[in-house]
């Protein structure tokens, strides 16, 4: 294994509504697990794109990464995500885009992308 690129599960997030909202964290991994990252064909939970997720009253945030500043796809991924939290959640949601540099650790623990990095 190569410690340079991280261990998947040991950056997961957690998120502040585990604590508030557990049901609601649930419906958002189904609802978020259906919106893949095209170039890599892992879903943004899977990959661990979701930093944080809260509800604030009668509406969610999200903070969400991509895996790469200069991510193709990311207007769409962020748009997809937007609309597959609101039908989960059934509430209206925001998504703030963190600058935080995503890296393996940050997989869901057990993903295997079969890069050969581990």
């Amino acid at each position: 294994m190569n410690e340079e690129f991280g261990t998947p599960g040991t950056n997961r997030p957690v998120w502040d509504a585990e604590a508030t909202h557990p049901e609601l964290c649930q419906k958002l991994r189904d609802a978020l697990n259906q919106v893949m990252d095209p170039e890599i064909g892992l879903s943004v939970i899977q990959l661990g794109l979701i930093r944080n997720f809260q509800v604030l009253e009668d509406q969610a945030r999200i903070k969400m990464i991509l895996t790469t500043p200069f991510c193709p796809y990311g207007p769409a991924l962020i748009d997809m995500t937007r609309v597959k939290a609101e039908e989960g959640l059934e509430m209206p949601v925001s998504i703030e885009l963190g600058m935080e540099v995503w890296d393996f650790s940050m997989m869901e623990e057990g993903v295997d992308l079969g890069w050969g990095l581990y």
